[in-house]
């Protein structure tokens, strides 16, 4: 019931969206001088601004089409170099890339974004990389043949992904950048693809605001995932994909809860945003109207989880701390991070992240006995929220090069030959 009462409010707005941008164009007519007298530049902009908050979105596309480079720009090729039915794998590179550019390996959060929400750190990182991301699937639009998608799926991925990747060219492996809440995924994989020996395991391994013992500085999204027993989690919030998707009959967690969880964080700010946008649009600067648009465009976007994955990452990241307490298991394995002996590991963390908190990700550095003191960076990003992490001009400007000057320490290890 969940879920078709979300589609039937879904096709009311869409249609009241339709109507509110066809009399914002009208206002906005250049041929009508409605809009020029009285509160009709007013009534537009309010029109302009509900249309774009209720109207119905798809997955984005990265759009990535040049890339500069000391001056100089590059066209960008962007193509899926594996498939899966959960996730593809995307690879995007530039003419300007030296022989022996370093791969990287994006792993982005399957949370309930697209993968296109890390659109600013694909651009920045590819300048000198040559850059992979998990394009992750909306569960709604897996038919139910594909089967079911577990946390251990996810680690089963990123390790074909890594092999995939270490497999072509040179044989020089790849290095991995896991951003929020894959951070325990991937370093899990790091951990069994150590203890294998296997030769395609990651150079290095950047977490970015990752839940790795949520116990430190735990904020309200880990509280959320603490008050409550892993049954409510599947009785509340776990619906089933209706018969108008690919997926119809799947148990998911569906994005539009995921979103609202978003929006009430920070109701207040994402008001004054719209509030801001308003007051833009009726000022007649469309170009900071535009800004906040396009950052809601994507932020709206939003895509359902696998029912089994999401719950899993509930009860072993936030309700057992399985990870850094040694008993997490992949399959009937325990996974042991004391086998990590050879990827380097950084991890970075926001000084204003309200999502991830303070000594959460720092957590990867002390659970990991087997690697050198070396091997091993924190950097705390001042005056920097979740999101900035790994968009914008902090991201760009300060915390990029600290990821770029890490990769090129630990651009090689003597043990290390990759035969394809």
């Amino acid at each position: 019931m969940l879920y078709n009462a979300h589609e039937l409010n879904r096709a009311w707005m869409t249609g009241a969206s339709a109507w509110a941008s066809i009399g914002a164009e009208i206002l906005n007519n250049p041929k009508l001088p409605m809009g020029y007298f009285g509160i009709g530049s007013v009534i537009a902009s309010a029109l302009d601004v509900f249309a774009h908050a209720s109207a119905p979105r798809g997955k984005p596309s990265f759009d990535l089409e040049t890339v500069t480079v000391e001056g100089t720009s590059y066209p960008v090729t962007e193509a899926i170099v594996l498939h899966r039915p959960f996730g593809n794998l995307l690879r995007f590179t530039h003419t300007g890339l030296p022989a022996d550019a370093p791969k990287l390996l994006i792993v982005a959060p399957m949370s309930g974004h697209f993968a296109t929400l890390l659109r600013g750190t694909v651009h920045r990182m590819l300048e000198r990389a040559e850059v992979f991301i998990t394009d992750w699937a909306d569960a709604k639009m897996v038919p139910l043949e594909a089967g079911s998608f577990s946390l251990d799926d996810y680690i089963d991925e990123l390790i074909g992904f890594l092999e995939h990747i270490g497999a072509q060219g040179d044989g020089r492996g790849a290095h991995m950048m896991a951003v929020c809440q894959p951070s325990v995924p991937a370093l899990a994989a790091t951990a069994l693809m150590a203890e294998d020996k296997n030769p395609c395991r990651p150079l290095t391994l950047t977490m970015m605001g990752g839940p790795i013992d949520t116990r430190e500085a735990p904020t309200s999204v880990n509280d959320v995932g603490t008050q409550r027993p892993l049954s409510w989690f599947e009785n509340t919030v776990i619906a089933t994909v209706p018969a108008i998707y690919p997926g119809g009959g799947r148990r998911v967690y569906p994005g539009f809860l995921q979103l609202a969880g978003f929006m009430a964080m920070n109701m207040g700010s994402h008001m004054m945003s719209h509030y801001h946008m308003f007051k833009h649009m009726v000022a007649g600067d469309g170009e900071s109207a535009d800004a906040s648009k396009a950052f809601y465009e994507e932020y709206r976007s939003v895509c359902d989880l696998p029912a089994e994955y999401y719950l899993q990452t509930i009860e072993h990241v936030f309700q057992k701390h399985s990870l850094p307490k040694g008993e997490f298991r992949h399959g009937k394995r325990l996974i042991n991070l004391g086998a990590i002996t050879d990827t380097a590991l950084l991890a970075i963390e926001g000084e204003n992240d309200d999502i991830s908190g303070i000594g959460q990700t720092r957590a990867a550095l002390k659970v990991t006995p087997g690697l050198a003191e070396s091997r091993k960076h924190y950097l705390l990003a001042e005056d920097v929220g979740h999101y900035g992490i790994f968009n914008g001009s902090k991201w760009r400007n300060r915390i990029a090069p600290v990821v770029e000057d890490w990769m090129a320490k630990h651009s090689a290890r003597a043990d290390l030959k990759i035969v394809a």
